[in-house]
């Protein structure tokens, strides 16, 4: 059970652990789509929290969402990582962040973790499945199961393999990933995947080859984890727009809209991975696109 938690979605507490804030990005940048006269109706909401109208800044928070499910303790993504060699990325290399003491400040020991949840195997998403230890990166979650996309795991080593592959994708597969399938603490799923009686990983590509967004029940009340299906609010009223690191643009929208009405048509609880606070919200149709209303 979550000492500190954020709120409850039937008997399933849920807290959040924040790692660190990437704040290099543009609006007009990040969405090779991106229109700021379509989207000046829209900045009384979006401004100052999510995006700064003049620079064109926005910033991208990353965190883990923590969970307390029928006796189990379970960590959705795992973002930067400490001592992580990420060359050409200056906000991601070589960190040395306070998230370890942030999961204790929620009431959680890395020994008390039992899953780990990955929506996708990008850079910031993965950083804390392993630590430092002795010059070798081992589990940083020792008693967990890391439950990864069996196609998005192939896809990152394929790509690692590659010699045309940055050094940081290499380097991120090397330290990140590969550890946790040599120490046999990942388990690779396809398709839909049901665990604890109350979270299902389902399909959702096109940021990534084998993304996928998890989604919780209980007692009757619905929330979903939507890793990088979308990266600002902005990606609401406008969910066509596909961040330049999508895979397949399109595919990603794809599965954009059908979150958003998922969520809309059944009342679920929106929690991403890169919202500023209160980081989740409930989506409702408007015409034929979507809004947010923030806070739990």
């Amino acid at each position: 059970m979550l000492v500190k938690g954020m709120g409850k979605i039937g008997n399933v507490e849920i807290g959040r652990v924040f790692d660190s804030n990437l704040v290099g990005e543009t609006m007009q940048s990040w969405f090779p789509d991106f229109d700021r006269e379509a989207v000046k109706s829209h900045e009384h909401w979006l401004c100052p929290k999510h995006y700064d109208a003049e620079s064109g800044h926005f910033n991208m928070p990353v965190h883990s969402w923590i969970l307390s499910v029928n006796g189990h303790n379970v960590l959705i993504d795992t973002c930067l990582g400490n001592h992580k060699n990420r060359p050409g990325l200056s906000e991601m290399h070589m960190l040395n962040s306070r998230y370890l003491e942030r999961l204790a400040e929620a009431g959680l020991r890395p020994e008390d973790i039992d899953y780990v949840l990955c929506t996708h195997l990008h850079v910031d998403h993965v950083g804390w499945n392993t630590k430092l230890e002795n010059g070798r990166w081992v589990p940083t979650f020792p008693n967990a199961k890391y439950v990864l996309s069996r196609v998005e795991y192939e896809e990152a080593k394929a790509t690692a393999e590659m010699p045309t592959t940055p050094p940081f994708m290499r380097h991120m597969f090397e330290d990140s990933i590969h550890p946790i399938v040599e120490a046999g603490k990942a388990i690779l799923v396809d398709g839909v995947h049901e665990l604890l009686d109350a979270l299902t990983l389902r399909p959702a590509p096109g940021h990534s080859p084998g993304h996928v967004r998890i989604e919780l029940k209980s007692q009757g009340e619905q929330g979903v984890f939507a890793g990088d299906l979308l990266h600002s609010p902005v990606q609401i009223p406008f969910w066509q727009w596909s961040s330049r690191v999508c895979w397949d643009p399109e595919m990603s929208a794809d599965s954009r809209r059908k979150l958003l009405e998922f969520c809309a048509s059944e009342n679920v609880l929106l929690l991403p991975g890169h919202f500023e606070a209160p980081h989740c919200g409930r989506i409702k149709t408007v015409g034929d696109t979507f809004a947010i209303d923030f806070g739990w």
